[in-house]
């Protein structure tokens, strides 16, 4: 593939470089332009509420490439410019500093974006969200033995951080109006884990509240007051209470938005010329039947590759079983499936919670056993791929034999 008109990235993620290696390694002429809100080479996102939050890894750990790699393969790198308009029909992207490119092919990899808690005091220094490096390298520098850290919001990031919190020595207070961390991914039984887990290491948890607003003096903040009246002290405070695809760039440019740029399994979004991929792209799924926007650092990692693929006119049919993993204190755990909202799925345990090793499914009734929807381990490592074929597998499995820690999971997998 050779074209003059060049193949124009929009994005400084995972999603955007991958995009670049698929399309380097199928074609090496055809110009590409990086654009970067970012004053910053494309970065990965998982470490910086991991490795480099907890001190273990420098901050270029999250790197994708070096400099050096781009100019090897002429990427023409705009760090630091956003991308303001998108004229699909003219093939023009025009960018915050005044200039403009007209593209071939044009990949929206703009990702997530966060949501905001709406109460008073979030304009307060010492108040944070984690999204980018400098927010991570922000945090990091406060949390330090004997402060007073609260999270609010007992999702990944809320977790993965208080983990770092009282790896520092920071006292953390989380405040989560669900019953359970992660209530709305794993359901009240696994996420009943999770809490017993953070409490386990010195976390103090309040489910089931929320936040009325936050206090402060000279302009920093002091103090969190719960929506039950309770005052918490506060030295730093990290907000973690969502993310939503940063569309605006595609609704602008008359695209089809729907929770996320709609695009069909080749990752083509409903414009000539236009692709989508990664946290901002509600895609077809062939394997699981069904649209899916996923949040998570695997469909940055393989929808980011899958695009540049189809850029440079492969024949692709991305279908990847969602995948994702985290780690909190001597906890490695790993999830893949998906399992629909309006589903009632039924946990099934292998092995025992409370060892720390141990994993999960989510199962509906199929003829006389059970179908898997996902499973997650617990320490329990090299049983990914199984769980895959489970879910790929779509047939029934004996629930017994699914619970049993003797039983061979590729066994059932083959079945």
């Amino acid at each position: 593939m050779s074209n003059s008109q060049p193949i124009v990235i929009i994005g400084g993620g995972l999603t955007a470089a991958r995009a670049i290696e698929a399309i380097r390694e199928a074609d090496q002429e055809t110009p590409v332009v990086l654009v970067a809100k970012e004053n910053r080479l494309p970065y990965e996102r998982p470490p910086l509420s991991k490795g480099v939050m907890l001190g273990n890894d420098p901050e270029d750990v999250a790197f994708t490439h070096p400099r050096e790699w781009y100019d090897d393969n002429h990427v023409d790198l705009r760090l630091g410019v956003a991308a303001d308009r998108l004229d699909p029909a003219g093939r023009t992207l025009t960018l915050s500093d005044g200039s403009e490119l007209g593209y071939g092919s044009v990949l929206i990899a703009t990702g997530s974006g966060l949501r905001k808690l709406d109460v008073p005091g979030t304009d307060l220094a010492d108040v944070f969200y984690l999204r980018s490096m400098t927010d991570s390298e922000k945090i990091r520098a406060r949390l330090v033995a004997g402060s007073d850290v609260v999270i609010i919001g007992a999702g990944w990031i809320g977790l993965e951080v208080a983990a770092a919190a009282r790896h520092h020595g920071a006292e953390v207070t989380i405040i989560e109006p669900q019953p359970a961390p992660l209530f709305g991914v794993v359901g009240e039984q696994i996420g009943t884990w999770f809490a017993d887990l953070h409490r386990s290491h010195g976390v103090t948890l309040r489910l089931g509240e929320g936040v009325e607003r936050l206090e402060g003096e000279d302009g920093k903040v002091t103090t969190v007051v719960t929506s039950s009246g309770e005052r918490l002290p506060a030295d730093t405070v990290v907000i973690g209470v969502g993310i939503r695809p940063n569309t605006r760039l595609a609704e602008d440019a008359g695209l089809e938005v729907d929770n996320g740029v709609v695009v069909d399994e080749s990752l083509r979004a409903s414009a000539e010329g236009v692709y989508a991929a990664g946290d901002v792209a509600n895609w077809y799924n062939p394997t699981l039947g069904t649209r899916l926007r996923v949040e998570h650092w695997a469909n940055a990692q393989d929808g980011g590759y899958a695009a540049g693929q189809s850029i440079v006119g492969k024949d692709v049919h991305y279908g990847p079983i969602p995948f994702f993993f985290s780690d909190q204190y001597d906890v490695g755990l790993e999830y893949a499936g998906h399992v629909p909202r309006d589903t009632e799925a039924e946990v099934v345990l292998r092995g025992d919670p409370k060892s720390n090793e141990f994993m999960a499914f989510w199962v509906v009734p199929e003829g006389s056993g059970v179908r898997v929807l996902a499973g997650m381990h617990v320490n329990v490592w090299d049983t990914m791929d199984a769980v895959q074929a489970l879910i790929r597998g779509r047939t029934a499995v004996d629930r017994a034999r699914l619970a049993d820690p003797g039983v061979a999971l590729t066994d059932l997998a083959s079945a």
